[in-house]
């Protein structure tokens, strides 16, 4: 079966690279399957779980926005971060969580509500590969 390099970056480090045979992830505009040989393409990621499918295995890391690349020989994807399911601590996320939802629910002003809505998102975005992982 074909692979093709795959590379998650963040601006601390490089947290994958490996030969993949499928990636996807939900871009802004919907959610989308990479293979081999895809058409180069340049876009925005959601704050979502990214699926890599390699070898009869499947991997799930929490990717929290930032940008899909496909290049001819390879996909990057820069992301503002991203953590293996290893590195989540689940009472963090859930601690994360509650907080961002307690942050919701008093009246603030649009940009905290706003980040507040972010932080829910990631907390959410940790705990469903933690939750995915230990299935």
């Amino acid at each position: 079966m074909s692979t093709f390099l795959l590379e998650i970056v963040t601006p601390e480090r490089k947290v994958y690279a490996e030969d993949v045979n499928m990636v996807i992830v939900k871009g802004q505009e919907g959610e989308l399957g990479i293979l081999p040989n895809h058409i180069p393409l340049v876009t925005p990621l959601r704050i979502a779980p990214i699926v890599i499918k390699k070898d009869r295995s499947e991997e799930v890391i929490a990717v929290n926005g930032g940008f899909l690349e496909v290049r001819k020989d390879k996909v990057v994807i820069l992301a503002e971060s991203a953590e293996l399911p290893g590195d989540i601590d689940i009472d963090r996320a859930q601690e994360a969580k509650r907080r961002a939802e307690e942050r919701l629910d008093s009246k603030r002003d649009e940009y905290d509500h706003r980040r507040a809505e972010l932080a829910l998102q990631r907390a959410i975005n940790r705990l469903e590969v933690k939750n995915r992982i230990n299935r």
